[in-house]
C-alpha cells in the first residue's frame, strides 16, 4: 500500500480541497451513498451533503462501498435540500444539477471553470432532483447517452460528472 502513495485519512483532511461540494438529494440506496463517499475521496471533494431520506453513516451498506471514505470525507446531513441550496448559493457556490431538463446542457459542453465554487446536486434514483431545486439552480447538466434507457445509476452519473468538473477546475 505504501508504494501507491496514499495519504492517511488525517493527511487527507488537512490537504487543500477542490472547490466542489456534492449534494445527494433523497438517495434511496445506501450502496450509492457509499459510492459517493468513495468518489468524493478520490476527487478530493470539499464536502458531501446528505439530504432528505439519504442515509447517513454509520451503516453497514454504506461502509461496504465506501471502503473507509466515511472517515476521510467531511459530510453533513441537511434535511431540507432547498434550504441547503439557498445557503450554498449565499456562500458563493454555483448550484449545478445533474438532471435531464428542458434547459440542461450536455456535460461535454458545460463550462464548470466559469465558477469559483460548484455545488453539484444529484437526485433520487427514480424521481431525480427535487422540484424545488429547479428555480434555485444556476444550470443543469446532462450526460449524453446513446442506448435505450436514457438514465444511469446514481453512482455512475456522480463519478462521470465529478470527473468532468474536477478536470476543468484543475486546469484553470
Amino acid at each position: 500500500m505504501e508504494e501507491l502513495g496514499r495519504v492517511t485519512p488525517e493527511e487527507f483532511k488537512q490537504q487543500g480541497k477542490s472547490p466542489i461540494v456534492l449534494v445527494l438529494d433523497n438517495i434511496r440506496s445506501m450502496h450509492n451513498v457509499g459510492s459517493a463517499f468513495r468518489t468524493c475521496d478520490a476527487f478530493n471533494v470539499e464536502r458531501l451533503y446528505l439530504c432528505g431520506i439519504t442515509a447517513t453513516p454509520p451503516q453497514k451498506e454504506i461502509s461496504k462501498t465506501a471502503l473507509g471514505a466515511t472517515e476521510s470525507v467531511e459530510w453533513v446531513y441537511k434535511e431540507n435540500v432547498a434550504e441547503l441550496a439557498t445557503e450554498l448559493k449565499s456562500e458563493g457556490y454555483a448550484i449545478i444539477l445533474v438532471e435531464q431538463t428542458d434547459g440542461s446542457v450536455m456535460l461535454q459542453d458545460f463550462n464548470f471553470a466559469q465558477y469559483e465554487k460548484v455545488a453539484l446536486f444529484v437526485g433520487n434514483e427514480v424521481f431525480g432532483i427535487s422540484e424545488e431545486l429547479l428555480p434555485l439552480c444556476d444550470a443543469a447538466v446532462e450526460i449524453p447517452q446513446f442506448g435505450t434507457k436514457h438514465s444511469l445509476n446514481v453512482a455512475v452519473a456522480t463519478g462521470i460528472t465529478l470527473w468532468e468538473a474536477i478536470r476543468q477546475l484543475a486546469i484553470r
